[in-house]
């Protein structure tokens, strides 16, 4: 038996080399006391049971949900001696474990992001009535992905869908989304808009999409957004973020394209009634010109009867009738000829006079 002794760093070393081979990672639960955080990058807190306690070591990116004293949580790390502080699991990733839990954590996200506005109604967008691309986040495996693709197909056909294939539960899935919703926000040519979904499942199934990265993802999202996550009465924060929330995947479907057969029906609905306005206002026109017409052909005929009259008195101011009757005599020589000229009568000529009211003959005697 070798008693050599070894030095405390020795003893360090020999036994993380031990633990790191013989436990590269073990996964923990337990429950959270005298958690703090460290200069707003290191985080501490004891991991117990009712019979056991284990300190634990990490960093605050590894917190994708809030943690506090009381809570349960599943713990992912790598045991550690560190030369100074002691024995510590040192943390890969966290989260909530059990309803309670997971209810608080959610709970603590939600009131800090509401603080931010982040799921304010002024910052959401609309979404396009009729979109030619989508983009569609879910597992290709899922039911989600087949029951939405069914639905729109049904809805209105000829949508072209970029599907990005993503865990939507499990510990890489809230990366694996943010990723996604990364690529289709920096697409050279966008889509124009970007489908989130999973079906139904348990609350830690549904984890992922209450993350504090996915939410701030969702809303940071360069196209507008649709979230439907679980069932109707399953609500997530990425669902608070989206620019619209849908219920299901199926209602996701239902409300990013419309049905082509009520499509259909409200555009023979407008047609219909663009003719009947054609019509009544075809009609108003008729009758107006119509009217118009009227008043213009009596102006017309009230113009015309007025200058027959003003005709006609001018004609009867120059009938010779009238001048006869004033006294005045119509004189002519025996040819019918009017004489106006005393010269061009001479002595012995025989003249008509025609008077008002019969003739007389006479000679001239004398022309001057």
């Amino acid at each position: 038996m070798d008693d050599t002794a070894l030095s405390v760093s020795e003893f360090v070393a020999l036994v993380n080399q031990t633990l790191e081979f013989a436990y590269p990672a073990l996964t923990i639960e337990g429950e959270v006391s005298e958690f703090r955080v460290s200069k707003g990058k290191w985080v501490y807190f004891n991991l117990q049971d009712e019979h056991s306690s284990v300190r634990m070591f990490g960093n605050v990116f590894q917190l994708k949900q809030p943690v506090e004293d009381g809570m349960k949580v599943v713990v992912r790390g790598a045991p550690k001696l560190h030369s100074k502080y002691g024995f510590s699991l040192n943390m890969s990733s966290i989260r909530p474990s059990g309803e309670g839990s997971i209810k608080k954590a959610f709970e603590l996200l939600h009131k800090k992001l509401t603080a931010e506005g982040l799921f304010a109604e002024d910052r959401k967008r609309p979404i396009p009535v009729r979109p030619d691309r989508i983009g569609l986040i879910t597992s290709a495996q899922a039911a989600a992905y087949s029951d939405f693709i069914k639905i729109l197909n049904e809805r209105w056909g000829g949508v072209e869908v970029m599907h990005a294939d993503v865990q939507v539960q499990g510990e890489p899935a809230p990366a694996q989304i943010v990723r996604a919703i990364e690529y289709f926000s920096q697409m050279s040519d966008p889509v124009d808009v970007v489908v989130i979904t999973r079906g139904g499942g348990g609350a830690e199934d549904l984890m992922a999409f209450s993350t504090e990265e996915v939410a701030r993802a969702v809303a940071g999202s360069r196209i507008p957004t649709i979230v439907g996550v679980g069932h109707e009465i399953d609500v997530s924060l990425a669902d608070m973020a989206a620019d619209v929330r849908a219920t299901t995947p199926t209602n996701a479907a239902q409300l990013v394209v419309p049905d082509k057969n009520e499509f259909i029906a409200q555009i023979d609905r407008d047609l219909s009634l663009i003719g009947q306005r054609l019509s009544s206002g075809l009609s108003e026109k008729v009758t107006s010109l119509q009217d118009q017409l009227d008043s213009n052909v009596a102006l017309m005929l009230q113009s015309l009867q007025s200058r027959i009259e003003s005709s006609e008195q001018s004609l009867r101011l120059v009938n010779p009738e009238n001048v006869l009757k004033r006294g005045y005599g119509l004189v002519t020589d025996s040819k019918g000829s009017v004489i106006t000229d005393a010269k061009k009568a001479k002595a012995g000529d025989e003249l008509m006079i025609r008077l008002h009211k019969g003739q007389l003959s006479a000679e001239v005697t004398d022309a001057k």
